[in-house]
């Protein structure tokens, strides 16, 4: 048992070591007066006060010393305390002090600048791109012509050559809408009504009520059964153009095709065309762009439909097609600001994220 006793008193007067934990505490007040932030100086205390600290294991110790060693050792320890809260103390509220200062400093509102309380905002681009295509056209001499969204079947289809079974007049391609018959500006009593498809729909109701020749651009929003994705949305807009006069031919419709490029997508923009079919024009093509983008070309893209006025059209409005010819042509609006402005996903313009918006406030 006394054998014990000797070994932890031994222990004991080992990790009770005057001297050394007197250079600790020395060493730690020399680094608190040192420290240049909160964070600092609590990674001191911890080093030299916390729990495995040197002053901490010696007070500990002092427990485990003989009699005599107690008295003079708490002395010590009690002093040593107090050296290291009297240095500790005045440093914390000092930089306390100087972290609010900064954090004021940095909040500071100078409350003479002058203030906009009323964000700006910005233009939709696309409304933008729709009042740059109506120029063109009007620069060309061109008239700008708007027709109902709610319209007559037979100005949407029939008028347009597209026959009673076509797959475009099907429930699953429109939408139709209940309502009374009515007579229009032209004298035409409508039967069914639908939520136009197309913009073509107005060209028709032109050539009756506006006579030949005629050159219009009908810019506007049209309305499809299409699930909302990052290329199709059921509400999108088109611009669709016809010119009818005398001796118009397809070089005409080329030559409008390539200005109306080059006025969207600036002078190295040109167009190609490709047989296809379209009811309401004969001979129809697939209207292709081309134009250098920032990486270098995307090659050549679907952009929209022309071709020569189908003489059923013509007759359709009291034309005579023997001494008229007519084209027309057609471009997404969406689409087409997809391709100038590189917009990867259709929601991007549909979801209303003003942030979207300001990004072409500088373009306009």
């Amino acid at each position: 048992m006394e054998s014990d006793n000797k070994e932890r008193v031994l222990v004991a007067e080992a990790l009770f070591d005057a001297q050394k934990v007197t250079d600790a505490v020395a060493e730690g007040i020399a680094k608190i007066q040192n420290a240049s932030t909160l964070e600092e100086l609590k990674a001191i205390r911890t080093e030299y006060a916390g729990a495995d600290s040197a002053m901490t294991q010696a007070s500990k110790a002092i427990g485990k010393l003989p009699k005599d060693e107690k008295k003079e050792a708490g002395k010590l320890m009690g002093k040593l305390r107090a050296d290291f809260g009297r240095a500790f103390g005045p440093k914390e509220a000092e930089l306390k002090e100087a972290a609010e200062n900064a954090a004021l400093a940095a909040e500071t509102v100078d409350m003479t600048l002058p203030v906009n309380r009323k964000p700006l905002g910005a233009r939709h681009p696309l409304a933008k791109l729709m009042e740059d295509v109506e120029d063109f056209f009007i620069s060309m001499g061109w008239q700008i012509s708007s027709g109902p969204e709610v319209e007559a079947e037979w100005y949407n289809f029939d008028s347009l050559n597209f026959g009673p079974d076509h797959p475009a007049r099907q429930m699953q391609d429109t939408f139709y809408v209940k309502g009374n018959q009515a007579k229009d500006a032209a004298g035409f009593v409508g039967s069914n009504m639908v939520v136009r498809t197309q913009t073509s729909s107005d060209q028709v109701r032109a050539l009756l009520t506006r006579g030949v020749p005629l050159y219009i651009a009908s810019p506007g929003r049209v309305f499809r059964t299409d699930e909302l994705d990052a290329t199709h949305t059921p509400v999108f807009h088109q611009c669709e153009a016809l010119a009818v006069d005398k001796h118009l031919t397809m070089a005409d419709l080329k030559g409008v095709l390539d200005k109306l490029a080059v006025a969207m997508f600036g002078p190295e923009a040109k167009t190609r065309l490709r047989p296809s079919y379209f009811p309401f024009t004969e001979p129809s093509a697939e209207l292709d762009l081309w134009f250098p983008d920032k990486k270098g070309g995307p090659g050549w893209l679907e952009w929209g439909g022309c071709g020569m006025v189908n003489p059923n059209v013509l007759k359709s409005a009291g034309i005579d097609p023997n001494e008229y010819t007519g084209f027309a042509f057609g471009v997404g609006m969406e689409r087409t600001l997809l391709l100038r402005s590189d917009i990867n996903d259709m929601h991007d313009l549909v979801e209303g994220d003003v942030r979207f918006a300001e990004q072409f406030v500088m373009g306009e």
